[in-house]
């Protein structure tokens, strides 16, 4: 029994959840559940009052998600050489911090309790300082260090003075120049020399192009500023590693106490999403107690329109332990009996409820018994179902329960069903659990208008409009109304009178006013099914005789019939050159055979040649061992 999902808190949590920003509160909205502490309660109702409160003078808090940086911390606590990717998402999460201190100090001029969790969070200024100055756009800055921007200098002179000794290469033997530019080949500068020229140019081969007739040369006045620029490049690498080494033993220091601010946004979060869930539902901080009552003023269901729903107003406890609900169906019974405890249910979890005013009881556990529950893996019907079910709930009930049960007893013969039905009322005020149930059965109407600490109520129902007001109204028992509704939907006055006598008797009917005249219902045209033509093989058949003419489709080729068609629909005929099988639907009649032949015509002789005609003749009188061979 999912008692979340039937009252449908699960879509609760999943609004809940998209309005946080970290994993780790999200984790914690999915596993929220029902407080059974008063002073924890009281505690997180207070968090979430102060959080929304904190939102509407302040704006949005500035949260963000903190997950890739418990791995950055870690693998610096490892002493592993952070990346500059790592060091600036570091930077960025610190960042955040300071945001939310600012943040959180401005909430302090309205004495919100909230806002000294500033008190807890550490800037941690030196760090992120220091990362921001030495790292920017994902690499190390120039002027980190000033052992690196000397560095740096050097390379970018060493290599400008190699282009312009390569330019002054081309510029001086033009003649031995394939093209006039330079370019880099592995690394190098090199030159595009002419093959024939190689011995001018005094230098190194580095590569050649496809061809062979060019070979892509280092001068040697170049190469000797390549290897000093090599030499920059290792001294520059070093400094680059001191410094990222630097940085990650600072972070590896301030870990533990990052780690205890990644706590704080986590749990600021998870506050923070109650409080903005709060906000989205327009909804109000309910009054906690321990005295088993509870009274909802304005109460809608939170998943419902509140322009198109109508407020509810409910209350239960002191002498009414229980209470009935009756009205026709459609009438909003189970929204409301959901509408209740869905709220009773975040009032619990520290959530803010979507009323006017609420005063909701603690409750030790929510049982409820809401849907068919058919389920045809397990082989349960309806009615099974809805007994499995009452018979777990009655297990787990005590005193400080709250139950729901819609349609008492039914899915069952009707007189059985109420018997079902008022047996488990009975066992319900034993229990001394608040309950709210649904139902149809006049009996048990009357078994709650007689039974102390039990009242009936009723949905309120527009009789014009045949439409429900979802206006509950306690102390009075409903009616179902179906025989006022199928008299306006149209149901014809015989039936309608068939129905009064055999529910009431022939003195009901008698008293029954009939709002329509139709004497009977107007049928309309519907689809039909069309059978299949049973074909008999008798006449498939004699459909074609020997000698007929017959044209072959789609070709429309003329040819005689040589045997007629099988059961399997199939005839042979004679073309001008072959016999052919084929199917009768192919084939239609051109000239029938009784009009081309005299009746007792011989057809072998259109059929077989003179050959086998006199082969055949001889095996009627003698043996022979000639053979006839059909022709296909």
């Amino acid at each position: 029994m999912n008692t979340e999902k039937q009252i449908e808190f699960d879509k609760i949590k999943e609004k809940w959840k998209s309005l946080a920003v970290t994993d780790k509160a999200r984790e914690k909205i999915d596993s929220a559940a029902c407080c059974l502490s008063e002073s924890e309660l009281r505690k997180q109702m207070r968090d979430t009052t102060n959080s929304r409160k904190l939102m509407e003078a302040l704006g949005t808090p500035p949260l963000q998600t903190v997950e890739e940086v418990k791995g950055i911390l870690s693998s610096a606590q490892k002493g592993e050489c952070l990346t500059p990717y790592q060091l600036e998402k570091l930077e960025t999460a610190l960042a955040a911090v300071k945001r939310l201190k600012d943040y959180l100090k401005r909430g302090k001029v309205y004495e919100n309790p909230l806002a000294y969790y500033e008190e807890n969070l550490e800037e941690l200024q030196e760090v992120r300082e220091e990362i921001s100055r030495q790292i920017k756009g994902g690499q190390i800055d120039d002027y980190a260090s000033r052992e690196l921007t000397q560095l740096r200098r050097q390379m970018a002179a060493c290599e400008e003075q190699m282009k312009q000794k390569a330019e002054q290469m081309i510029r001086t033997h033009r003649d031995c120049m394939a093209d006039q530019y330079y370019t880099l080949r592995n690394g190098r500068v090199c030159l595009p020399v002419k093959k024939e020229c190689r011995l001018k140019i005094p230098g190194s081969v580095i590569d050649k192009s496809a061809t062979g007739n060019t070979l892509f040369m280092e001068p040697a006045a170049v190469a000797k500023q390549w290897e000093e620029l090599e030499l920059l490049k290792i001294q520059e690498e070093n400094e680059v590693y001191r410094i990222l080494y630097t940085l990650s033993a600072m972070a590896a220091d301030s870990a533990s106490v990052m780690e205890e601010n990644v706590k704080r946004m986590e749990a600021l979060d998870f506050i923070f999403s109650k409080g903005k869930l709060s906000m989205d539902l327009k909804a109000v901080e309910p009054s906690i107690n321990t005295e088993r009552r509870m009274r909802l003023k304005a109460a809608s269901h939170p998943l419902m329109d509140r322009e198109k729903n109508v407020p509810l107003q409910f209350e239960i406890g002191g002498q009414v332990q229980g209470i009935v609900i009756t009205g026709p169906n459609t009438g909003g019974k189970t929204v409301a009996i959901k509408t209740v405890m869905l709220i009773a249910f975040m009032a619990q979890c520290g959530l803010h409820v979507t009323c006017e005013e609420a005063d909701v009881c603690m409750n030790s556990s929510y049982l409820c018994d809401i849907g068919d529950g058919q389920n045809l893996a397990e082989n349960l019907s309806t009615f099974s179902a809805h007994i499995k079910n009452v018979l777990d709930i009655l297990k787990g009930i005590n005193q400080d329960s709250f139950v729901i049960m819609d349609e008492l007893g039914s899915g069952t013969d009707p007189t059985e069903g109420m018997g079902i039905a008022v047996a488990i009322l009975n066992e319900l005020k034993k229990s001394k659990a608040l309950f709210l149930v649904t139902t149809h059965y006049t009996e048990v109407k009357e078994y709650a208008d007689k039974t102390f600490g039990i009242v009936n109520a009723k949905m309120t129902f527009d009789k014009e409009t045949l439409s429900p007001t979802y206006q509950m109204v306690i102390g009075e028992a409903g009616e179902s109304c179906a025989f006022y509704i199928a008299d306006r939907l149209g149901m014809p006055e015989e039936m309608l009178k068939a129905a009064v006598k055999a529910a009431y008797g022939e003195e009901a009917v008698n008293a029954y006013t009939f709002h329509k005249a139709k004497k009977v219902i107007e049928k309309r045209k519907g689809d039909r099914i069309l059978k299949m033509k049973e074909s008999s093989g008798k006449n498939l058949c004699e459909k074609f005789q020997l000698g007929d003419s017959v044209m072959i489709f789609p070709d429309k080729k003329i040819g005689i019939v040589c045997e007629k068609v099988n059961e399997k629909g199939v005839l042979r005929v004679q073309m001008p050159d072959k016999k052919i099988w084929i199917n009768h639907k192919r084939v239609k009649l051109h000239v029938a055979a009784s009009q081309l032949y005299p009746a007792d015509y011989d057809f072998s002789i259109i059929f077989e040649s003179a050959k086998d005609r006199k082969i055949r003749h001889d095996m009627k009188r003698k043996y022979t061992e000639e053979v006839i061979f059909s022709q296909e």
